[in-house]
């Protein structure tokens, strides 16, 4: 471990934040650009996750959404927004952290973890940048994922 968490953490962090940006750039739901992402490259993305971090996540972003085939949707969080706006890092720590209770609780490979969370109930909720649900601790985050409705 260097810095303040585990280096699978970070990576995590790093993946998820990606998704989060390529979303808002496709205006897509984020299990829509999972998805279309895929399995194979979601596992490449976060083994490489350190690399991919130094580049320009415009550079990456636009790899992907060509490589992978990602359309233009029509879901635009941001601009349906009332109050402040997270950043795509603000968001990629939510999902982070779900992510890997998941990971960790109920012993599920990263990748796998991702794949669900984002293609769960909670992951519309989270992307409702108009109800306070982001904002909730992590606790409170994965015991409503598990229950599967808001606790």
């Amino acid at each position: 471990m260097t810095g303040r968490e585990k280096k699978e953490y970070n990576d995590l962090f790093f993946v998820c934040s990606l998704i989060e940006y390529i979303g808002r750039r496709t205006k897509n739901h984020r299990n829509v650009v999972v998805n279309a992402i895929g399995r194979k490259k979601l596992r490449h993305l976060y083994e490489l996750a350190d690399v991919y971090h130094s580049e320009n996540i415009d550079k990456i972003s636009d790899e992907l959404i060509h490589d992978c085939r990602i359309k233009q949707g029509v879901f635009d969080n941001i601009e349906k927004a009332n109050y402040s706006i997270p950043t795509h890092w603000d968001i990629g720590k939510v999902y982070k952290r779900l992510i890997v209770d998941v990971w960790n609780k109920q012993g599920k490979e990263p990748v796998d973890a991702l794949i669900e969370v984002y293609n769960s109930w909670l992951s519309r909720k989270i992307e409702d940048f108009n109800s306070s649900l982001y904002y909730e601790n992590p606790d409170y985050l994965y015991e409503s994922y598990v229950k599967g409705e808001p606790l």
